[in-house]
């Protein structure tokens, strides 16, 4: 059996691990756009809440010495399609932001899933990658 190293910080750090090692492969919690006390950033704001659980994203990887690069997969949880998709503008913003989190064109598979609501108030995307190292 492989060992399991997990990586937990933050407000949620007593009931949910941010990361998962098992072996080469890293699975992540899914990220969010909250403060250090657990309250929600950048409600109504959906690029600004991306980047920041974008930014938590390559926090956790850097925890396992890994980097955004070692993504392989990754779903997003979406409470308002209409927020990304659906005209140029709001897609460029989006996958522009989505893109700067990568450093470039993400290589990486996806899914895009519609959800009626997520664990808070507010929030617009819960982001969760499968990484290999």
């Amino acid at each position: 059996m492989a060992h399991k190293q997990v990586i937990a910080f933050g407000p949620f750090k007593d009931f949910i691990a941010d990361g998962v090692r098992m072996g080469d492969t890293i699975r992540l919690s899914g990220a969010v756009s909250v403060d250090e006390q657990g309250q929600t950033l950048h409600a109504g704001d959906i690029v600004k809440q991306a980047r920041q659980a974008y930014a938590h994203i390559a926090k956790v990887l850097e925890k396992f010495r890994a980097t955004m690069d070692d993504i392989a997969y990754e779903t997003l949880y979406v409470t308002d399609m209409s927020a990304i998709m659906g005209d140029q503008e709001k897609m460029g913003a989006f996958f522009g932001a989505r893109a700067e989190a990568y450093g470039g064109d993400p290589q990486v598979s996806q899914s895009l899933i519609g959800v009626s609501e997520l664990a808070a108030p507010g929030l617009m995307i819960e982001i969760v990658v499968v990484a290999h190292v």
